[in-house]
């Protein structure tokens, strides 16, 4: 190594120390949670201080703090985010001056496929832990420049913006009369980004070459799935810290020209409503749209876009009804489809797990869903959903305890009547049978002690 990157070590050694104290931390600011609180205003960075804002020591040890809470599987390298702070003590050095130099060359992002809630897979892109870090610290000086000129109507992966606020602003548009919705949604938005497009914007806003340069190697950064690395050409894998941003820059557009028409609309990441008084009007938008998206090379699925009521189109898994002329939230079918089927995968009958694995993997799940439909009442359906629940949770119970002779004798040893138990045995392999049978024996208390949480309280 040069000897003056050998001198640098000792100073940047420090800055990473563990542990970490001190401001510097990312602001807790809403469900974005990926960089700090922007600030109003909308300027350019200046020609050679951004790389410099990047690798300053407190938004180092903001972003070392960001990557290890967020956690994420390992790249292609297989370094842990525990293990992060270690290499950065001894590589620091050598990182930052190829980062100040424009010289730093990201490495190969690890693909996985996850499975969609509508069917088909998602192409899911996980960068290495030291990649994870510099997007991070990258992304949190661009975002505080970059935000305050998006539209006040966009709300995905924002600092202080969440769904509930964009569900909210649906809810106003729909009450003001507008109950016809045009609901757009884009064929693998992003897989399907244009470099030079989303580039050519983001000229607009950054002036520092280096920060460019390094972007522009992030977008292309190839793609190691099974071994073989692949070039990339287009798009930007959901995953990285940035990509969330950069979508942002590119639709921004659409979103502008949506604005200086005076239409009412609500866009969350790559999901956009736009709402109106009639179906010929949202005949007219989709058409803008298709234009719109067209112009920055993207497709509209046509087969899940649509013009409709709002009552017949659910969003971000909710759904808008009218009773009594006020409009209320209701969760989704759909929603409700795929909670029970991650219910059924985290219960399921066949898995070598102990009641209280299973407990704080469902009860976690159960708090997040709750909170996320929060503004949706529904008790009663909640209710019956608890009620669904414990039921397979007895079933499962009753499964580990395996055979007959155990089964009663538990039952028994829980205070269960002789009859009760007898019953149950009874039904020995049939255990959804066997858990209504068992509801007295295994009361809801006996699973609020493992500490599993309830839709309603």
């Amino acid at each position: 190594m040069p000897s003056g990157l050998v001198n640098k070590r000792p100073q940047m050694s420090k800055q990473l120390e563990l542990p970490l104290g001190g401001g510097g931390e990312a602001p807790k600011t809403g469900r974005s949670g990926e960089a700090m609180a922007a600030t109003r205003g909308n300027r350019r960075s200046g020609t050679s201080a951004l790389m410099e804002q990047v690798v300053e020591a407190s938004n180092l040890r903001s972003a070392l703090k960001r990557v290890r809470r967020n956690k994420g599987s390992p790249g292609i390298d297989g370094m842990t985010v525990n293990e992060l702070a270690g290499y950065l003590r001894e590589h620091w050095p050598t990182l930052r001056e190829q980062l100040l130099r424009g010289e730093y060359q990201p490495q190969p992002v690890l693909v996985r496929y996850i499975p969609k809630a509508g069917g088909g897979t998602r192409m899911l892109g996980i960068p290495t832990a030291v990649d994870r870090f510099i997007q991070q610290a990258l992304l949190q000086v661009l975002q505080p420049m970059i935000d305050p000129t998006f539209s006040l109507h966009s709300h995905g992966f924002r600092p202080g913006r969440s769904a509930h606020g964009a569900l909210k602003e649906a809810k106003g548009h729909v009450e003001t009369g507008r109950c016809w919705v045009v609901d757009v949604d884009l064929a693998k938005f992003f897989d399907c980004v244009n470099h030079d497009l989303l580039m050519g914007r983001m000229e607009k806003r950054v002036e520092d070459r280096r920060a460019l340069g390094l972007i522009r190697r992030y977008l292309e950064t190839g793609l190691m799935s099974d071994g073989v690395v692949m070039r990339r050409h287009q798009g930007t894998p959901q995953g990285g810290p940035l990509s969330p941003l950069l979508a942002n820059v590119l639709l921004d557009d659409v979103d502008k020209e949506l604005e200086r028409r005076g239409h009412a609309f609500v866009r969350y990441a790559d999901d956009c409503n736009v709402y109106v008084r009639s179906e010929r009007a949202g005949q007219r938008v989709m058409g803008l749209l298709r234009r719109l998206y067209g112009r920055l090379q993207l497709d509209i699925n046509e087969d899940k876009s649509a013009v409709a009521m709002v009552w017949h189109r659910p969003f971000l898994g909710y759904q808008l009804y009218k009773n009594r002329g006020k409009v209320g939230f209701a969760i989704a079918g759909k929603s409700i489809a795929r909670f029970k089927d991650q219910v059924r995968d985290m219960t399921r009958r066949v898995c070598g797990r102990s009641m209280e694995q299973v407990a704080r993997k469902l009860s976690s799940y159960i708090t997040g869903w709750k909170q996320y439909f929060q503004l949706a009442p529904g008790r009663e359906r909640r209710r019956r959903l608890d009620g669904w629940i414990r039921r397979r949770l007895r079933a499962l119970q009753l499964k580990q305890w395996k055979n007959c002779r155990t089964i009663y004798r538990n039952i028994r040893r829980l205070g269960g009547e002789y009859l009760t138990a007898l019953r149950v045995t009874r039904l020995t392999g049939r255990w959804w049978r066997a858990a209504g049978e068992a509801s007295l024996a295994l009361p809801t208390s006996y699973f609020d002690k493992l500490g599993i949480s309830k839709l309603v309280s």
